[in-house]
């Protein structure tokens, strides 16, 4: 259904993007039928991705995509890295790309050197997933238009495969597909597109093996939905030395705002390709305040919640009365 779908949205595109955007069936289709048919593909995998599909915001985009994201690196096409299958109306193809963020990139550098900057995460990104990168293209790609957008897609773009529209099966889009995705939980898993001397120096030189799984760790903490999700299941209150916000210090602002840290006390033994699940929460999960967050991470076993407990020297003194003499 998806391979049809996206053929479609090849074929038909061009002449579609000549009617008024606001209100568009074409669009909708695009935006919702071929999004649904794609989230129910991902019912039968092993990953756990947020998927979106566009024809533009307001106007008609010169590239419509569909992209499948990593909560725990984006949630967006405008940065990080992400699995997207790009349109080129003109050519009536269908490109499966590993790929990033343009927008962000253009912010920080200009159009002009960011795109340097893509061409030079796009290698980075190859190499750090060698085994998938061979399984795919890592020729240039068209999609057939200068804008600036799709001139940052075909910068990002690390590598993939190209189809023309009617000649896509649902059988090729699986296999690729799949495989695809595999890529693109290996290189989340690896650092991303986070220099190796980088990671090192964040995990105080630890080896390589350990280094990404201190990395990944770390990005599950800071990951937005992880961290609103744990505080929304456990109780808002340091579990090692009893710090409570409200309590404590009168906040009252919201729950994700809360000021204490989200611990991932679970050790990540392994990278395996394909495992189904990285993190359960909230068994995986502490809720820490954010020294004692920082002195788990200094104690040999950072899972050991009694260790750090022994280790405390202080409590936290709910009340104190001053008599003035």
């Amino acid at each position: 259904m998806l391979a049809e779908q996206l053929s479609r949205l090849a074929k038909e595109y061009t002449f579609e993007r000549t009617k008024p955007f606001t209100g568009s069936r074409f669009g909708e289709f695009v935006r919702h039928d071929i999004a649904v048919a794609a989230k129910q593909l991902l019912t039968f995998w092993p990953f756990e991705l947020k998927v979106k599909s566009s024809v533009g915001q307001g106007v008609w985009a010169s590239v419509p995509w569909l992209a499948f994201f990593d909560p725990l690196v984006t949630d967006t096409a405008t940065k990080g890295y992400y699995v997207v299958f790009l349109i080129n109306p003109d050519a009536q193809t269908i490109t499966l790309s590993m790929n990033q963020g343009t927008t962000a990139i253009y912010d920080d550098f200009g159009s002009s050197r960011g795109r340097e900057v893509l061409k030079r995460r796009a290698r980075d990104m190859a190499d750090r997933v060698p085994e998938f990168a061979k399984l795919f293209s890592e020729e240039p790609i068209d999609l057939g238009s200068e804008s600036g957008l799709p001139a940052g897609y075909e910068a990002g773009h690390s590598f993939g495969k190209t189809y023309k529209a009617g000649l896509l099966t649902d059988e090729m889009l699986n296999s690729d597909l799949h495989q695809m995705l595999l890529a693109y939980e290996a290189l989340v898993n690896r650092g991303g597109t986070t220099p190796s001397e980088i990671m090192q120096e964040e995990a105080n030189g630890k080896d390589i093996d350990e280094t990404r799984r201190y990395i990944l760790s770390r990005r599950i903490e800071r990951s937005p939905k992880v961290r609103k999700d744990v505080l929304k299941s456990k109780p808002p209150i340091c579990e090692c030395c009893g710090l409570d916000p409200k309590r404590d210090y009168g906040y009252n602002g919201p729950l994700e705002e809360m000021p204490l840290d989200v611990h991932h006390a679970v050790p990540l033994n392994g990278l395996a390709e394909g495992e189904t699940r990285r993190y359960k929460i909230p068994d995986d999960f502490m809720v820490l305040c954010p020294t004692c967050h920082r002195m788990i991470h200094k104690i040999n076993a950072p899972s050991d919640l009694s260790m750090l407990k022994k280790k405390l020297r202080f409590k936290i003194a709910r009340e104190i009365s001053f008599f003035a003499s």
